[in-house]
């Protein structure tokens, strides 16, 4: 398994074919749909003899849908798959031996469930058969999948989507009368908070009688519409609108309460977050009179359970609603000992010096800027969580070359059961200070 939907086989001359509904052991007829000079691509259209790993998933449209592109793949395959990636990436990329790898990477940690674990889904309106449906994104990036279920939703709220899907079909009439660009739908069994955020370009709009009907549908604890603009690679949030109850979605994670609005990101597992908070506070240790450092911090996952140990987080945040849900988390959990910094990561990089330091990035990793300004602390301890295997081993090669930090330990975390997708909490550990930098 490759890291993404696809099935790696290479051809008789050795050259890679990525295949497309192919699992790890399956014997197939696949036909080549792109013949590369360096690799090929492939769909199955016939299996010959189903993997051993191979098992039958809750859901039908796995195969078609794109939100669960291994759901037929065994989870212990799934697991041994992402493990291997991660190591794979790190040998290729990082330059870490085998041995090495072999001493620094602990085995992957779970969460209780497989399926039904996600707080959040979001649909996209399309075109099916002629009518306007709430739909998922396809394997094939040019059909959407109608559903009224997702086994990957949270499983106390079994029959939500049906029911939002219900209403707006109803409200839309067939035809794109609302004019939806996207939907969301966040659900908490610990808070039973349940939220139905709209996204649409700014206008006109059906306010009351949106409101009513889902509440007479789903009975939110809030809806809100979120209006954007620009152009559609690029658009941007304007304004969030509130059409009924609280305005907002609350978890309760790591001990505390979080308070996020629609725009906002929070991991979509609750349970495997807090997992990766346990292993990065444990990585970085912070003692009373400590001062930390939390960059990328988003609306402050991590930044909570820092200021509850560390005497000052020093917290950096470049996501306007981010940084406004960060400073209202603080006020609802009584911490007022964190500096909420509005900005890039490394324009706004804190002034104050840091005891330890988190680094939560998007996928496209750290800036080398960011390296040198993280290697320029006195941190004891860095605790750098990713969502990307291969810009983490380019950023871990990097610290290694500065010569300032080394990792100590390598952890992967399993937030997206059947999917490739895989976290992992590195604990790097200073070697020595560095100088000023000129």
């Amino acid at each position: 398994m490759t890291y993404g939907a696809d099935g790696l086989a290479h051809a008789e001359d050795g050259k890679a074919i990525f295949v497309q509904g192919g699992l790890i052991g399956d014997v197939v007829d696949a036909e080549v749909v792109s013949d590369g000079k360096s690799f090929s691509r492939a769909r199955v259209t016939k299996v010959l003899e189903p993997s051993p790993h191979r098992v039958q998933p809750p859901c039908p449209f796995v195969g078609v849908c794109g939100g669960c592109s291994w759901g037929a793949l065994s989870y212990d395959a799934q697991l041994a798959a992402k493990e291997s990636n991660l190591r794979s990436a790190l040998m290729r990329i990082g330059k870490f031996s085998a041995e090495e790898l072999e001493t620094l990477m602990a085995r992957i940690h779970v969460a209780k469930n497989d399926w039904g674990y996600r707080n959040k889904v979001e649909l996209q309106p399309a075109v099916v058969n002629g009518r306007n449906r709430l739909c998922m994104h396809g394997v094939d990036p040019d059909r959407f999948v109608a559903i009224d279920a997702c086994p990957l939703f949270d499983k106390q709220f079994p029959r939500v989507i049906k029911s939002v899907v219900g209403a707006l079909n109803f409200l839309n009439g067939g035809h794109d009368q609302l004019g939806l660009e996207r939907v969301g739908i966040r659900a908490s069994r610990r808070t039973n908070a349940l939220e139905v955020a709209l996204w649409t370009p700014t206008g006109a709009f059906p306010r009351a009688r949106v409101a009513q009907i889902l509440e007479d549908a789903v009975h939110p604890t809030s809806v809100v519409r979120v209006m954007s603009k620009g152009e559609k690679a690029a658009r941007r949030v304007s304004k969030v609108e509130v059409l009924a109850g609280e305005g907002s979605w609350t978890e309760n994670i790591a001990g505390g309460e979080m308070r996020l609005s629609a725009p906002s990101f929070f991991q979509v597992n609750t349970k495997a977050a807090e997992i990766l908070i346990d292993l990065a506070l444990d990585a970085l240790d912070p003692q009373p009179g400590e001062l930390a450092i939390d960059l990328y911090c988003g609306a402050g996952t991590f930044t909570l359970p820092l200021a509850r140990r560390a005497d000052y987080v020093a917290a950096v945040e470049a996501y306007g609603p981010a940084v406004r849900d960060l400073r209202r988390n603080l006020e609802i959990n009584k911490l007022d000992n964190v500096d909420v910094i509005g900005g890039d990561a490394v324009r706004e990089f804190p002034d104050e010096d840091a005891d330890v330091l988190l680094v939560d990035p998007p996928r496209a990793g750290l800036a080398p800027e960011a390296i040198d300004l993280i290697a320029g602390t006195s941190a004891r301890d860095v605790a750098y969580v990713s969502c990307d295997p291969a810009t983490l081993a380019r950023d871990l090669k990097r610290f290694r070359d500065e010569g300032t930090f080394e990792p100590v330990r390598i952890t992967p975390v399993d937030l997206f059961p059947q999917t490739f997708h895989c976290e992992t909490v590195v604990h790097l550990k200073r070697l020595r200070s560095r100088g000023p930098l000129a």
